[in-house]
């Protein structure tokens, strides 16, 4: 095997890698009070209270961004793209319609021209039917592509991986959960990240990377509370070169502050500053950890995030064009960066409750070098390693053994593809068993796989 995104496993995978993660950091932290539990009737409770803080001028729409839980965020701006798509699937009807008419009138004109008979007028032939369709949109919708491309998509094409999954853009619960057991899906989860944190990063990647001071410059509090009126109504807002960095970096910063739960929620707040302590491997093994705890929306916004600040980052040292000429730099190095934003992705308590603002300096300096740490080292603590995937695959064949020849499939698709097997061969039922043979499977495969009759010891 080799390491893999951790968006690339499957949504059955992510949770049972959760649980392998906390099984892990308990040994590491036995002080911290870690769990996989998360209530989500509390994320309905925070948008009441939310809504019943705004003034009466607010309160007739809810907001569709800013003040709202993460996964209803993403929920949100997937409603409003199927409404984009509807409303775009209309409009084509309506021009294919209008296109009919239009050629029916103009061939009714022609034959109703100066010496055209009558009779033939009188009864014209019926307009041919309308050009079908263009249906390589919908092919493709509906499965042209494989179950083993899916995790080389790229992230504009998340759409397909969210028709595909079982579940929508939410916090991921846990499979042995109170009450109905739901089904977990076998695919890759949708890229879940906010419309307008995405908007706001690729603006500032685009064209604010050499603006000196990105974060520190005032901006037009006008300009931005009407950019941010307009993403909470819903509409789509694209930003281009008109609008001015300082003014998205301030609509960013805002988000992130009035988000009612932060990227790292606050049950994690004192393991993750714990990890300030450490060193070497072992910090960066714990942060690791940590962060497969995240919910998958928490998650893929926060890899998100670092990306950006490490792209910011790389382009704050001064630089030489070709040409011979400076470009400047930003001067936002990691720990710049890290101050600005550490407050608003590890908070210990609410923003307005008693003594939310009152940090002591080692909780702040805790906070700036745990964050600077998860920017420099984004890539690889978002992998997950060889060992991980077999531990996870082990558990999985412990609980769920009638799915291992499916992921098996991807994992190995060339030991397990037709022109490798052996026809002498038995090969494996459909659903495996609990104990693995040599002669059950090719010998080339069971010695890759053989790791799954160990336990894992959870």
């Amino acid at each position: 095997m080799q390491p893999v995104a951790l968006q690339s496993l499957s949504e059955l995978e992510r949770a049972s890698l959760q649980e392998l993660a906390l099984f892990r950091l308990q040994e590491r932290l036995p002080g911290a009070a870690l769990s996989l539990d998360r209530d989500g009737s509390r994320g309905i409770k925070s948008i009441r209270q939310k809504l019943e803080s705004f003034s009466k001028d607010r309160k007739e729409c809810s907001p569709h961004t800013f003040g709202v839980p993460l996964p209803q965020v993403i929920a949100n701006d997937r409603a409003c793209r199927q409404l984009q798509a509807a409303v775009g699937s209309s409009r084509r009807l309506c021009l294919e319609v209008e296109a009919t008419v239009t050629s029916f009138r103009a061939q009714r004109h022609r034959r109703l021209a100066p010496g055209t008979s009558c009779i033939r007028a009188s009864f014209p032939e019926e307009p041919p039917p309308p050009a079908p369709r263009h249906r390589s949109g919908r092919r493709e919708r509906r499965g042209a592509m494989s179950v083993d491309s899916i995790t080389d998509l790229a992230d504009n094409t998340s759409r397909l991986l969210e028709a595909l999954q079982l579940c929508h853009p939410q916090e991921l619960q846990p499979r042995r959960s109170r009450g109905k057991k739901r089904a977990l899906s076998l695919n890759p989860l949708g890229w879940q990240v906010p419309r307008l944190l995405d908007r706001c990063c690729t603006h500032l990647e685009t064209h604010g990377l050499h603006t000196v001071g990105i974060f520190r410059v005032g901006s037009s509090k006008k300009r931005v509370q009407q950019l941010r009126e307009e993403f909470d109504r819903g509409l789509d807002v694209y930003l281009d070169e008109q609008q001015s960095v300082h003014d998205v970096a301030a609509l960013l910063k805002e988000f992130l502050r009035d988000m009612p739960e932060p990227l790292i929620p606050r049950e994690l707040y004192g393991a993750f500053l714990s990890t300030a302590r450490m060193e070497g491997p072992a910090q960066l093994e714990t942060l690791q950890l940590l962060l497969l705890l995240l919910p998958p929306c928490h998650g893929d916004t926060l890899l998100r995030l670092l990306r950006f600040l490490a792209e910011v980052a790389r382009h704050a040292e001064s630089s030489w064009d070709p040409q011979g000429h400076q470009i400047p730099g930003n001067k936002m190095t990691v720990s710049n960066l890290a101050t600005v934003f550490g407050p608003n992705i590890l908070q210990k308590e609410k923003p307005g409750e008693k003594d939310a603002g009152a940090l002591n300096f080692e909780d702040s300096a805790a906070i700036i070098l745990v964050l600077q740490r998860l920017i420099e080292h984004h890539h690889s603590l978002f992998m997950v390693s060889p060992e991980m995937q077999c531990d996870v695959l082990r558990r999985l064949f412990q609980t769920d053994p009638d799915v291992i020849e499916y992921l098996l499939r991807r994992k190995f698709p060339d030991m397990l593809s037709p022109e490798h097997e052996d026809p002498r061969e038995e090969q494996p039922p459909p659903t495996w068993t609990h104990s693995l043979q040599p002669g059950s499977v090719s010998s080339e495969l069971f010695s890759n796989i053989s790791f799954l009759n160990l336990d894992v010891g959870i």
